[in-house]
């Protein structure tokens, strides 16, 4: 472990699967790293659900293998928190209440990819209310408001009426650090439906929820006691929570009472935080402003963020959210619902899986880049020019899991054109490879619909778990005719966490300055030009098998 000579922070982010933390100098290079798996319960198809208390049990163990039994730990100066963007539930007490249909005490948190909702998300839509102008027009079952309506409409009145707070992930592990109820700008605004631009006006008296909209949707019960459940104290990400560390939360964490919090981000956020401030003059030859720059978290999902000085309205994507990345600044966030897990879905329910697992380990490299390397060898095999040229006559829809944006459907479903009879290892390779290709039309897609609106993206900032496959960002760039630049530190979403820490400590005074000192980049990858006339071709067939289920749908339905 490297000397403490200079101010560092510790970021945590909680994904899906796994929590993680990281120790961060100021100048934003990772020290220690160190992760643990959770625990994920599926009662039922598209129910996920969690426990608060196993994720801060496994947060406490990653923190304390980051610091170090001898590491002087004075000289870490904050702590931030990310999450992903899962409802969770509490009693007065701060002790868990069940939103299982198993009953479960300890299962209460609802994943932010549980799909339960479906049919309350809908109920919300039917009323067409002003404030699903802020999400693109439709609100998604992955949202916080579906969930509850569908907490109060199936489990029993004891449970909905024993839950004293509704948190995000993020907000629940700051408010389990400082005992402080503050409320997350950034959770609040995107997945709560809160109007943080009203909050910020005289006439707004510091409360951005609608009321009106809490009673058309039937949750008109969480207007009572000043929002008590929802939370009236809302802060910007990186703002100072409470006192700092309790001495609870200190001990379980290894830390210092009193060590300053910032307020959390939803882990897409802290992506963008830790990756798009970057300095782009060592690889381009203009340093890009902000708001040309979008910030593509790809993992089990991917997030497509991208900030505006003003409003920017996009049908079927989400925002835009007042102050809910940079503060001050507006967010439009687009988004796949399903990336890495449907890459992980095609492969391993092909009939070829078990053969390429075998042939991967013989090889000594992951899955990935023995699939990789078998596709450069079959275009090499059919003397193509390039990979991209063997999907040809394969398509994918990859909407497997809904649509997030723009075509903002959870009722989409994925296709796949150009099957045969064959199911070898070749196969499944070409299939592999047109998912990867139809994910980033799906970019592309989200990413003309939002400079179609108003947006100037220019140059996308990827980070997440996707961008360890050079195959997929190449694809990336390819499909969006875009340079991609990649970060230094492959971690961006720790950064970016660890940035709300250094900013609740004063080290830096704003956000944004955070993010100049402590972003850097790595490398550019830049599109091949050659391939623009064969994915210009491709991305017509994506769009028209999208119209297409739209248009089976309706024939079934007539």
């Amino acid at each position: 472990m490297a000397a403490m000579t200079e101010h560092y922070y510790i970021g945590v982010d909680v994904g899906t699967a796994s929590v993680r933390a990281a120790l961060v100098s100021s100048n934003g290079s990772i020290v220690s790293s160190a992760s643990r798996p959770l625990q994920i319960w599926q009662p039922r198809p598209d129910f996920y659900e969690q426990s608060s208390e196993d994720i801060w049990k496994n947060v406490c163990a990653v923190v304390k293998e980051v610091v170090g039994d001898k590491q002087p730990y004075e000289g870490i100066r904050g702590i931030g928190f990310d999450a992903t963007c899962s409802l969770v539930a509490l009693d007065p007490s701060g002790a868990p209440v069940t939103v299982s249909p198993s009953k479960e005490p300890h299962r209460n948190i609802i994943m932010w990819l549980d799909h339960r909702a479906v049919k309350q998300a809908q109920i919300i839509n039917d009323t067409k209310h002003k404030v699903l102008s802020y999400v693109g027009g439709t609100i998604s079952p992955e949202m916080e408001m579906p969930k509850l309506l569908w907490l109060k409409q199936h489990m029993s009145p004891e449970c909905w009426h024993k839950s004293a707070i509704f948190l995000e992930l993020p907000e629940f592990l700051s408010y389990k650090a400082t005992g402080h109820p503050t409320r997350s700008m950034c959770s609040v605004v995107c997945k709560f439906n809160y109007m943080g631009h009203k909050s910020q006006l005289p006439e707004g008296s510091c409360n951005g929820w609608d009321s009106s909209f809490l009673h058309a949707i039937g949750l008109e019960d969480l207007v009572e006691a000043n929002y008590s459940k929802l939370g009236d104290k809302v802060r910007s990400p990186g703002e100072p929570v409470g006192e700092g560390l309790t001495k609870s939360a200190a001990n379980d964490l290894g830390l210092w009472k009193g060590m300053p919090v910032g307020t959390s981000i939803i882990d897409a956020h802290a992506g963008g935080l830790g990756v798009i401030g970057a300095d782009l003059s060592s690889l381009l030859s203009e340093n890009k402003p902000l708001t040309s720059r979008m910030a593509l978290i790809c993992g089990t999902s991917s997030c497509h963020m991208a900030i505006s000085q003003e409003p920017i309205f996009v049908p079927g994507v989400w925002g835009p959210y007042f102050s809910a990345m940079v503060p001050g600044l507006w967010l439009n966030e687009g988004g796949q619902s399903v990336t890495g897990k449907l890459l992980d879905h095609i492969i391993e329910t092909h009939v070829a899986y078990r053969d390429l697992k075998d042939k991967a380990e013989k090889s000594g490299c992951s899955i990935y880049e023995e699939l990789n390397n078998h596709v450069t060898a079959l275009a090499e095999r059919k003397r193509l020019e390039n990979v991209a040229l063997l999907s040809q006559d394969v398509h994918v829809l990859p909407d497997f899991h809904g649509n997030r944006s723009p075509v903002a459907d959870p009722y989409m479903t994925g296709m796949i054109c150009g099957l045969s009879l064959a199911a070898d290892i070749d196969v499944l390779a070409l299939l592999y490879l047109a998912t990867l290709q139809a994910l980033a039309h799906g970019s592309r897609h989200i990413i003309e619909s939002m400079n179609k609106a108003g947006h100037s993206v220019d140059t996308l900032f990827l980070c997440g778990g996707l961008t360890k496959n050079k195959l997929f960002i190449q694809t990336h760039a390819d499909i969006t005719g875009l340079p991609c630049i990649l970060s230094h530190e492959s971690e961006c979403v720790l950064v970016g966490a660890a940035i709300l820490g250094a900013c609740a400590s004063g080290e830096f005074p704003s956000i944004q300055d955070a993010m100049k000192n402590m972003n850097a980049v790595g490398h550019l990858v830049k599109p091949q030009e050659s391939l623009k006339w064969y994915y210009d071709k491709k991305h017509q067939v994506f769009l028209k098998m999208l119209k297409n289920q739209l248009e089976y749908r309706d024939i079934m339905k007539s």
